[in-house]
């Protein structure tokens, strides 16, 4: 850990109350990714309006381009990570104010997207009774109504599965198949195939495709070709990388980078 993640999380553990219900301005502490495990007892949408931000939970991987937010619920232990070329709009929520009790992946519209930009302008004690406090509702009302998003990847609980799936997540260009990684085990098929399935509700297959989808994204912000995009997540198929794509987020890859 470098001196400057040292200090975010000697001001973080300073910060003993947020000023206001909402926290979150342009130059404050929510806007730099802390990578070290840490919680706090409030609430954070950990968002960027560029780059890529992925957030590690001991539950699983969460992954947010422009479009998305992770919501992180108080107490939960989380590290934060992004991309070089992320720029973050990040929030801090005061715990009584949205009440989810696991971390998610929100989608954020255009218009929530513009008022947290607004609101990363206001002043640490913004006027709550004011124009700027009738912002924050807004706000806090569209966060509220955010549809939930699968870009997501489960951890599982067994330390055998987690290694597994810690290195596929790092290698998504690994083809083996789920035989390889089972005799790997010294297990059957069918019992590495019933583990996935019991620890991260997914099968093999449905988790290796996610974690590769999920690989993609920061690949195309960082503006590499598609096609290079597909075969580095173990695509071997262009046509098969855009169905897998557009199936988990609504749109292809070359639509999403127009987003």
């Amino acid at each position: 850990m470098d001196i400057s993640q040292q200090q975010l999380l000697s001001q973080l553990t300073h910060l003993t109350a947020l000023p206001r219900p909402l926290f979150g301005q342009q130059l404050s502490l929510p806007n730099h990714a802390i990578s070290t495990p840490h919680c706090h007892p409030w609430a954070q949408l950990s968002y960027a309006i560029r780059g890529v931000i992925k957030v590690n939970t001991p539950k699983g991987q969460f992954i947010a381009p422009p479009t998305h937010g992770i919501f992180i619920p108080p107490q939960v232990m989380h590290g934060v990570h992004s991309t070089s070329h992320t720029l973050i709009r990040s929030l801090y929520i005061d715990a009584d104010t949205i009440a989810w009790q696991s971390c998610q992946v929100l989608s954020i519209e255009p218009l929530l997207k513009e008022l947290i930009i607004a609101f990363s302008a206001f002043p640490v004690e913004y006027d709550e009774q004011g124009s700027e406090g009738r912002l924050v509702a807004v706000l806090l009302d569209r966060l509220a109504s955010a549809q939930a998003s699968q870009l997501m990847l489960p951890w599982p609980n067994s330390p055998s599965l987690i290694e597994l799936c810690r290195y596929l997540a790092q290698h998504p260009d690994d083809c083996r198949p789920l035989a390889h990684f089972s005799g790997a085990l010294a297990i059957s098929d069918k019992t590495l195939s019933r583990g996935f399935k019991k620890e991260t509700g997914m099968n093999f297959r449905q988790w290796r495709q996610r974690s590769r989808l999920l690989a993609a994204l920061p690949l195309l912000e960082s503006g590499m070709r598609i096609t290079d995009v597909a075969l580095a997540c173990g695509y071997d198929s262009l046509s098969a990388f855009i169905a897998a794509f557009k199936a988990l987020l609504g749109s292809t890859p070359g639509e999403y980078l127009i987003k």
